[in-house]
């Protein structure tokens, strides 16, 4: 409720915007008469398999959900547009994972210099293959899937120009999404269930103390590069505190600390080859000892494609990149010292047939990911999708130690309307 409301008010700041401009009369006028409009949607069948006994009580080897995304579109002759898209699962293993999200739904106003979106939407920042480091505008939707390419809606204004030297784009953002935690049913979690409705924030003004920030981003030859800098609350909780729940069980407690970071994204095109670089130096949040700890981190590495390999249609690509977190076994990131190495395979057929395959090593302990991510077109409207993940070698210290027993196999059916 308070995020409709929320909205809401982000609307009729919209208009009052629009009326500051002289553009009121001609922007009601537009938004009677669409001249393109489209409801499209995407319906998820997904199982889950894990091969081995649940490490903790009230776990399931099986999971089976079913996931609906429809998406409403309409589109005026002035270049005004507003989408809307809800996402909604039910979960057969995970109550928390059965839930309801208004991924996106805004207004959006292009001009010949400038647009400005309003409302509810999703937004990227990144270049790098095995994380997404200076990504931080929309928080992660952990329960969908661990890999981290799942992101909430995030309430915002974004006001864009472009211009010859290049874009920028400015952010208010005055509403925070939590974090939304595995249950007791729920695999690849902790051994100590978080209890999100304890949340504390070092704002008084909690979910409500505005973010801001600002992206410049351009291409210059051969090189991409975007610079960032926010200021609000973290989207990553730290979970060093610990209280009890309503049955008297303990928990961990989310801490939401306010920080500043400056982020940076580079990446360099030569022919087959792409080089990639992702940085950022973040003040303000707490270590996994609980202590504030101003840290900087980077991933950067290389990917070369082999284009129409071995005399066929099929392109291969070879990718590696190494992460480093300054806080090394205080960071909260598992990836603060390791190597990512992968191989991607594209078909180019008429199915899009496309396949990821690669290892994660953590250079300071023995810990290993091992993973698997493919895909292929049943037909015009059906996409069949395998994942595979196996934890191997976890030793007892490590951040991953609670997920040595959460090896799985993802099978997923998607259909497109």
């Amino acid at each position: 409720m308070k995020k409709g409301i929320f909205l809401l008010h982000l609307f009729l700041l919209s208009s009052h915007f629009l009326g500051g401009t002289g553009l009121a009369d001609e922007q009601r006028n537009s938004l009677s008469t669409p001249v393109f409009q489209e409801i499209t949607g995407t319906v998820f069948m997904e199982t889950v398999i894990f091969p081995d006994d649940a490490a903790f009580s009230g776990q399931s080897r099986h999971n089976a959900s079913f996931a609906v995304a429809p998406e409403y579109y309409l589109e005026w002759p002035d270049y005004t547009s507003l989408t809307i898209s809800p996402f909604g699962r039910l979960d057969s293993s995970d109550a928390r994972r059965t839930h309801f999200d208004i991924r996106e739904l805004f207004l959006r106003i292009v001009r010949d210099d400038w647009s400005l979106v309003v409302g509810s939407t999703k937004v990227f920042w990144g270049v790098t293959e095995s994380k997404h480091l200076v990504d931080i505008i929309n928080q992660t939707d952990v329960i969908e899937n661990p890999n981290g390419e799942s992101k909430f809606g995030q309430p915002m204004v974004n006001l864009s120009f472009t211009s010859d030297w290049g874009f920028i784009d400015l952010f208010l953002m005055p509403y925070f999404r939590e974090r939304i935690f595995q249950s007791r049913g729920g695999r690849l979690r902790g051994s100590v269930l978080i209890d999100a409705g304890q949340a504390r924030f070092d704002s008084k003004a909690e979910r409500f103390n505005p973010d801001v920030a600002v992206r410049y981003s351009n291409s210059i030859g051969s090189w991409d590069v975007g610079l960032s800098n926010f200021y609000g609350t973290s989207r990553e909780p730290t979970l060093t505190d610990f209280g009890f729940s309503s049955d008297n069980t303990i928990v961990l407690v989310p801490n939401y600390e306010s920080i500043n970071q400056t982020g940076l994204e580079l990446q360099y095109t030569n022919g087959p080859w792409l080089w990639k670089l992702e940085g950022l130096f973040r003040q303000g949040q707490k270590n996994a000892l609980g202590s504030e700890q101003n840290f900087s981190s980077f991933v950067g590495g290389t990917e070369y494609n082999f284009f129409g390999a071995f005399g066929t249609n099929t392109d291969v690509g070879v990718l590696a990149e190494y992460m480093r977190d300054s806080r090394l076994n205080k960071a909260t990131d598992p990836l603060q010292h390791d190597i990512f190495s992968a191989v991607r395979v594209v078909l180019n057929d008429t199915a899009d047939t496309q396949a990821l395959a690669g290892v994660v090593q953590d250079l300071q302990e023995s810990t290993r990911q091992v993973f698997l991510e493919a895909s292929t077109r049943i037909n015009d409207s059906i996409r069949l999708s395998i994942e595979l993940q196996n934890f191997m070698s976890v030793e007892s210290g490590d951040v991953l130690s609670d997920l040595r027993a959460d090896d799985f196999i993802r099978l997923e059916l998607t259909y497109y309307h």
